[in-house]
Formats: structure tokens, C-alpha cells, sequence
């Protein structure tokens, strides 16, 4: 019996959208100490303006087409969620701090682009030993 495979571009979007939970939990961790707060929704009120950004960030750039880019679809992909996930979280009434600017957007950065660049990596290192074997 075969298990259904997902698509590429299924992985990279569950797995942006695990890293901007995680970018959330983590900030919430550092500065609250509660990840989870009441049920949860200490997490989703942290993480859901990202969350939304991140999926308008994909249509923006298709990023179905070619998820693994780092350059044609991660920088529109972080560009867009550090941007709007921010204007999100102001008209929501959350904090948009300066240096939280700054740590969000490194952080996503490192996340969101890191995970492609080192898929692309280890790809072309699978790619190099096939043609060598």
C-alpha cells in the first residue's frame, strides 16, 4: 500500500508556515514565558498576522512555482510577511517596536530563506554524487 506523496510546494508552504509558529513561540517564550497562554491563543494572537502575510507573501510571488528559490521566491515570501505581518500587527493593536522590527526580520530571514538555501544545498550535493555514481 503506497502513501500519497505531497508536493514540493505543500512541504515549503507547511514548512514556512512551522517557522513563522516557531518565530512566534519563541518571542513568546523570551518575552512572556508563556508560549501557549489560555488555550492557546496566546500563540495564535502572536503568530496569526505572520501566518496571513506569509500565505499573501505566496501569492505574490507564486511561490508554487518554484518554492526552494531563495532568491525569486523567498525574499518576495520574507519581504511580504515581515512587511505586512508587521502592518497587521499594528491595526490589530499589538506591538511593533522598533527592535522587535529588527529581530522579526532577521529572524524570518534566517528561517525562511536559511531552510531553502540549505535545501538548494543539499540538492545539488545529491545531484553532484549521482552523476559521480
Amino acid at each position: 500500500m503506497s502513501t500519497p506523496r505531497r508536493s514540493p510546494a505543500a512541504l515549503a508552504l507547511i514548512a514556512d508556515a512551522v517557522l513563522v509558529i516557531v518565530f512566534a513561540a519563541i518571542g513568546r517564550a523570551t518575552h512572556d514565558g508563556d508560549v501557549l497562554g489560555s488555550f492557546g491563543s496566546g500563540l495564535a494572537t502572536t503568530a496569526w498576522p505572520f501566518l496571513v502575510a506569509l500565505l499573501i507573501g505566496w501569492l505574490v510571488s507564486r511561490a508554487w512555482r518554484r518554492p526552494l528559490a531563495v532568491v525569486r521566491t523567498g525574499l518576495p515570501v520574507w519581504a511580504v510577511t515581515v512587511v505586512l505581518g508587521m502592518v497587521l500587527r499594528a491595526v490589530s493593536g499589538q506591538g511593533v517596536a522598533v527592535a522587535f522590527v529588527i529581530v522579526a526580520a532577521i529572524t524570518l530571514a534566517l528561517f525562511l530563506l536559511g531552510w531553502r538555501g540549505i535545501a538548494r544545498l543539499v540538492g545539488r550535493g545529491r545531484r553532484s554524487a549521482a552523476r559521480r555514481g
